[in-house]
């Protein structure tokens, strides 16, 4: 299977994961013309994704959903509470009702060749979830706008292959940064996003000795820097209570405006 994100990061993101049996994309935040770029880039056309699958409804996940459904007439996959915030979205504009296929945290269904896995995600949005996409030897699992996790979480994220993960923002850059209070407190809260540290943690307790790649992602441009990212996440890897040390995994940044490198696992 494959991994590769088109952009991530607070002002877009566009995630394509599939095998040689299919591929779907998760969220489409950016504009038609850059989704198109990025895939001719990695040797897809839009037009060849069995599916779109969508977290959430925040323009930088559906920014450029419209678009590319009226052109290519792709499934849309997800909860119905976005559905119907996306329908209210002017910016998205008319979709046609029959490319929506509603799905629930907890489900778990085939598209193509691909199982996809839905997961309840803690985000200030409708109904946001979250996707494990498998082909039945291997599982990646596509991880961002998580405010917070649990044990129900950490157990749905064991014996991934590869991971592309939140690492949103440095909670002292966000503290002393220039966002209006209540958006620094929005951020910092149980819906709103993981900070380096927190991802560093998460990631300790689902690392395990076929772990493949990681990708960290949805990187803040303002409260965030890819190397402080990067190194808070390494830092909490070895510091936390766990057998590995960070150096035991291939960690890469998603870059917010171009396309990341081909993981294959």
């Amino acid at each position: 299977m494959e991994l590769f994100s088109i952009a991530s990061g607070s002002s877009g993101n566009c995630i394509c994961v599939g095998d040689d049996s299919c591929h779907v994309m998760i969220d489409a935040g950016i504009s038609g013309k850059r989704i198109e770029a990025g895939m001719n880039e990695m040797g897809y056309t839009t037009k060849d994704m069995a599916g779109i699958l969508v977290t959430h409804e925040h323009s930088d996940h559906i920014s450029g959903l419209g678009v590319i459904a009226r052109k290519y007439g792709i499934p849309i996959y997800a909860t119905s509470g976005t559905i119907n915030a996306i329908r209210k979205s002017k910016s998205v504009g008319e979709i046609n009702e029959g490319l929506f296929h509603p799905i629930k945290a907890g489900d778990t269904f085939q598209l193509q060749g691909l199982t996809i896995e839905v997961m309840h995600t803690s985000h200030d949005a409708a109904d946001p979830v979250a996707y494990f996409v498998s082909n039945g030897k291997k599982r990646i699992g596509v991880i961002t706008d998580l405010g917070c996790y649990d044990d129900g979480i950490v157990e749905q994220m064991q014996g991934l292959d590869a991971l592309l993960l939140e690492a949103n923002h440095d909670i002292h850059m966000l503290q002393v940064g220039s966002y209006p209070y209540p958006l620094k407190q929005r951020i910092l809260g149980d819906y709103g996003h993981l900070s380096n540290e927190r991802c560093g943690q998460l990631l300790g307790k689902v690392l395990h000795d076929h772990m493949g790649h990681i990708l960290l992602g949805h990187l803040s441009k303002e409260n965030n820097y890819p190397e402080l990212a990067y190194v808070t996440v390494q830092q909490e890897i070895n510091l936390g209570d766990n057998p590995y040390r960070a150096k035991d995994f291939p960690i890469e940044i998603a870059p917010r405006d171009r396309v990341s490198d081909r993981i294959v696992v």
